[in-house]
């Protein structure tokens, strides 16, 4: 990058600008030709002819350096022309150039040069012209100036406009590749409550199924059938259940999800339970049917409830409360005994009370989970009931 900021020009860029700087000074150079007169003195002739394209060379070549030392270079190209015609286009160059900084104070000094270096040049060929006003004599290099400096000028503030631009692309794909990182930790994160809410409760069901078969020695061929079968099937399950999430991170964009299970198949998680060998109740006031958000967090928290019970309390007793109406809120218990049987303590993700307190926190209720005093445990949850479904008429 240069002193104003731009960018450094490439070999084509800068010899199609000198080029362009070199062709407007021949019309000023021409202008001063056909004003001579025929018998000019030789010093003359041979100034405008050799020393006049050398300078206007010189001051060419100086601009190479005018995005290095922009103030600099344009006062010494401005001064030069004074003696060369075909050094003009030069001096408007830099001029221009310099006016892209826009730093008042410097276009200024260089523009007064310039008008000042015009009134010399006027007076360096014997040119015979009839007397003028002065600002007559000013109106060419004063305009010549000005629109020198309006072209450097537009030139900087479409510069700037292309790096505001540039910077606002930028923004926005650091935006995008943010949001994107966010909704795929979200997304992560969401399909890990999901493995875990599908997966633990049916595979803890297996493993008391599994530990009955081990400690119990006293079952009939009929019972340990029953085991099996119910081992079997728990295992079938649980790699179904684990196919369909795992399909939603291979299922495109445009393919819905599954449907999530609410409070109309609790019924179907109950018997699910009774049939891996707990002991559960049912007790429900709900007749309406609340909103989707609502009753899939009230049946993870069933799920929840039933598959800790599961884990840490074989054999007991599990009562299953569901209250509540529309308008209201939704109240959810899961309420076990005290084991029955001294179980070794099972591996615990340490995530299924941490995720359920979110799902519940997100929907606007308030869980809580502790100890009884019989030594049981309880697990309930309070979820606010709209009266209107908010979600379907969104």
């Amino acid at each position: 990058m240069d002193t104003d900021g731009a960018a450094r020009l490439g070999a084509w860029q800068q010899t199609w600008r000198l080029t362009a700087a070199a062709v407007l000074g021949i019309p000023f150079w021409f202008a001063v030709a056909t004003a001579l007169p025929a018998g000019c003195a030789a010093d003359t002739c041979s100034w405008f002819v050799t020393g006049d394209p050398l300078i206007a060379l010189g001051c060419l070549t100086a601009l190479l350096w005018r995005r290095r030392f922009p103030f600099i270079v344009a006062l010494a190209v401005v001064i030069a022309s004074a003696a060369s015609a075909l050094a003009t286009g030069a001096a408007l160059l830099a001029l221009c150039s310099l006016a892209t900084r826009r730093r008042p104070v410097e276009i200024g000094v260089v523009a007064m040069a310039y008008v000042a270096a015009a009134q010399f040049s006027a007076d360096l060929y014997p040119i015979d012209t009839m007397p003028v006003p002065i600002w007559l004599q000013l109106a060419l290099p004063v305009s010549s100036a000005g629109i020198a400096v309006a072209t450097g000028v537009a030139i900087d503030a479409r510069r700037a406009e292309v790096r505001s631009l540039r910077e606002r692309a930028d923004s926005a794909e650091r935006e995008q590749a943010a949001r994107a990182a966010q909704a795929q930790a979200t997304e992560r994160n969401r399909i890990a409550r999901e493995m875990h809410d599908v997966l633990a409760h049916r595979i803890s069901l297996v493993a008391m199924q599994a530990g009955v078969l081990d400690h119990r020695d006293d079952l009939s061929a009929e019972e340990k059938r029953t085991l099996v079968r119910g081992i079997v099937d728990g295992s079938r399950q649980a790699l179904e259940e684990l196919r369909d999430v795992l399909g939603v991170l291979r299922a495109g964009p445009d393919r819905p999800e599954p449907p999530q299970p609410t409070l109309d198949r609790l019924s179907e998680l109950v018997a699910d339970a009774r049939s891996s060998g707990m002991d559960v109740t049912l007790a429900t006031t709900v007749t309406a049917t609340p909103p989707e958000t609502v009753g899939r967090t009230g049946y993870r928290v069933i799920q929840e409830g039933l598959t800790n019970a599961a884990k840490h309390a074989p054999a007991a007793a599990v009562h299953i409360t569901v209250e509540g109406m529309p308008g209201g809120e939704l109240h959810v218990s899961v309420r076990n005994s005290p084991a029955a049987t001294a179980v070794a303590r099972p591996p615990t993700s340490g995530f299924g009370l941490l995720g359920l307190a979110e799902r519940i926190t997100l929907a606007g209720g308030t869980l809580d989970h502790h100890r009884t005093a019989d030594d049981g445990y309880v697990l309930t949850a309070q979820l606010p009931w709209p009266e209107h479904d908010h979600e379907k008429r969104a």
